[in-house]
């Protein structure tokens, strides 16, 4: 067990270092990972932001790839300094417009460069971080999306804010922080460049905070706006139209629950977004609805059970979609004229995209996406006619060893009878073997068959004979609204058995070693991580990450209060209620379970406060607890080199509790 503050000369440090070495081909300037896919119009083509690692010791670069489909050429384009990403063709694909940071990290703006990756010029700066762009359908504007300096950032953003402003670091280190709750740079705004003339419009939005945007044909935006630039005012978001021919904002939709990814037609009459129970931004999952953008009548669209996570046009009346339903990851195409849907692929051995899944269609037919699954590294992908043709593969290992472990889907049954899901990683081994079960965040959220488990020591704990065990209770994505909101209102409750009649299932089928059990999860998985082990003694490690364990002092320090208000139910200014009952802290009186906390000190979405109180608390009461804070870390400990020394300290935890299963 590694527990000293540097553990750089640790055995087990330099298997972690050699692990993320391999996997990430350290040094060897290759292209290890992809996002934010879209196809030339021309369907020949596709560009990426492909991600690259140069040195464990600081955070990979990201460069804008193209992709020719036929050939399967892929080259690097517009190299500079910094990190380069969010790639998109004019719809003549004459053009490529991108945003970088090369002339200040951290600080992107918008690029253009030709449609074949020829040098890229900078567009006249904003003042703010571009986090969206999209070209009008003429191809002559393109919008913007720009957060303010010091703006709130998604806890899968990291959860924290964005640059600061410059002029900051120019002033004495003595001088305090000014906090008012309502400064101008806090907000997000929407411009339009004139592509002709490099000129530079902002929408007038007094008030109003634009959390994404699209076009509604040439002359018309639609976004997802709030009356606050606090990330928590997001889930109270509705969609909103503005016309650029002098008009104003009006609403033009109000939903029940939360909304996101707009999407609007090429003439602009239809919009299509996506509303679902949302417990972060930017992670949606839920229902696919049609908007009339002149009257504002909505459709439902009946997907067939799946829980839609992406859409994007082909044509003005084809609409294709993606998401997911139970363990299987779907792609769909509806017809806008008679609101029916289609399934075109549907499969559990392969998933697509990041944080859910995502696609873009080709006009002639089919799709490209960024394929993996638990033992498949990251390949770019086309779906056409129900088959699956891997393009280009981005699996960069130089040690390729046969995987003795395999992501399989459990079943299990819930005390009410409910059919619950997951997920098992499994090593090549007889007999009973130790489990960490590891929770998603959230709580709407899902675990999926991907690539290494996507989360930090998942291969290095199976090679050591430790099963990962990835359950998705009621409150998780993929099995419709009703079961999302399942958890509103009972985090805490129900779903804690869930996860724990899982582990008796898995004891129950001998699986699981019932004496070496160990649990862990990332922001409402480390919330859960806590709890757990105040109501259930039978963990032998705990490892929560980026926890709450306070629902009081969480409500008033974090950026998202609404969060708890809307998912408790509660108040935190009533005694008693669920504040106080799901409160970890308020039960370390039972805990025994050896604890690691993990967190971030940049924090704002579950600040590091939180794992010091419970830290506290086990102290107070005899139980074994080490808190590591990472001073410029955020939510979930994603950055590098953090990743390495958390990853070792992690899975040593569990190696000294646990034991290895060989």
């Amino acid at each position: 067990m590694v527990t000293g503050r540097d553990i750089r000369q640790t055995q087990l440090y330099g298997k972690v270092c050699d692990y993320f070495r391999d996997i990430n081909a350290v040094g060897r300037d290759q292209i290890v990972d992809a996002a934010d896919l879209v196809a030339s119009p021309d369907g020949q083509r596709v560009a990426f932001t492909g991600t690259l690692h140069r040195d464990l010791t600081c955070a990979p670069v990201t460069r804008i790839c193209l992709l020719n489909l036929a050939s399967c050429e892929l080259v690097c384009v517009a190299v500079g300094e910094g990190s380069d990403r969010l790639p998109r063709w004019s719809p003549d694909g004459s053009r490529l417009a991108f945003v970088s940071d090369r002339a200040q990290a951290g600080n992107f703006q918008l690029y253009l460069a030709n449609g074949d990756g020829g040098e890229a010029r900078a567009a006249p700066a904003v003042d703010g971080v571009v986090e969206s762009l999209q070209w009008s359908p003429d191809g002559r504007d393109i919008l913007l999306l720009v957060a303010g300096f010091g703006a709130d950032l998604a806890g899968c953003q990291g959860g924290s804010t964005t640059l600061n402003d410059t002029t900051e670091a120019q002033l004495p280190n003595w001088l305090p922080s000014v906090d008012t709750g309502d400064a101008a740079n806090l907000w997000r705004r929407v411009l339009v460049f004139r592509v002709e003339n490099a000129q530079l419009t902002e929408l007038p939005a007094k008030g109003i905070n634009c959390w994404e945007a699209t076009w509604l044909g040439n002359e018309r935006i639609a976004a997802v706006t709030s009356r606050s630039h606090s990330e928590g005012s997001w889930y109270q978001a509705q969609l909103a139209a503005f016309d650029l021919r002098g008009g104003q904002w009006r609403t033009l939709y109000t939903p029940s629950a939360q909304i996101g990814v707009p999407a609007g037609s090429p003439s602009g009459r239809t919009l299509a977004l996506i509303e679902a129970v949302c417990s972060d931004r930017m992670i949606v999952a839920g229902e696919l609805r049609l908007i009339d953008a002149a009257t504002g009548r909505d459709r439902r669209i009946d997907t067939a059970g799946v829980d839609v996570t992406h859409v994007a046009w082909r044509t003005e009346r084809q609409l294709a979609f993606v998401g997911h339903r139970s363990f299987e990851t779907v792609i769909g195409e509806v017809d806008v004229e008679t609101g029916t849907a289609s399934e075109e692929w549907a499969s559990i051995q392969r998933t697509f995209g990041n944080w859910y899944p995502s696609i873009w269609p080709l006009a002639r037919g089919g799709c490209v996406a960024v394929g993996e699954a638990y033992g498949v590294a990251p390949e770019i992908v086309l779906i056409r006619d129900g088959s699956y043709h891997a393009i280009l593969s981005l699996d960069a290992r130089q040690n390729r060893e046969p995987e003795r472990a395999h992501m399989a889907p459990v079943v299990w049954q819930a005390r009410d009878g409910r059919e619950i899901h997951g997920w098992l990683v499994k090593p090549d081994s007889d007999g009973p073997v130790p489990v960490v079960m590891d929770i998603h965040g959230g709580p709407v959220w899902c675990h999926r068959n991907r690539w290494q488990g996507r989360l930090r020591g998942a291969k290095l704990l199976t090679d050591h004979g430790i099963a990962v065990f990835y359950p998705n209770p009621r409150g998780s994505s993929a099995r419709g609204l009703d079961f999302a909101r399942l958890v509103a209102g009972d985090m805490g409750g129900e779903d804690m058995n869930d996860y724990l009649t899982g582990l008796d299932a898995l004891v129950e089928n001998g699986t699981a070693d019932p004496k070496r059990l160990g649990v862990t999860g990332i922001s409402y998985g480390g919330f859960m991580s806590a709890w757990l082990i105040t109501q259930d003694t039978r963990f032998a490690a705990a490892v929560p990450i980026s926890c709450v364990s306070n629902w009081y002092s969480q409500h008033r320090t974090s950026q998202i209060p609404h969060f708890d208000t809307m998912f408790l139910k509660g108040s935190p200014e009533q005694p008693g209620g669920h504040y106080f009952d799901r409160s970890p802290v308020m039960h370390a009186r039972r805990a025994r379970t050896p604890t690691l906390q993990l967190t971030g000190g940049l924090d704002q979405n579950t600040p590091p406060t939180q794992a010091l109180e419970f830290h506290r608390s086990l102290l107070e009461h005899g139980v074994e607890s080490v808190l590591v804070t990472y001073p410029t870390a955020g939510h979930g400990i994603r950055s590098f080199p953090e990743v390495l020394d958390a990853t070792a300290r992690y899975v040593g935890w569990f190696l000294n509790y646990l034991g290895a299963g060989r």
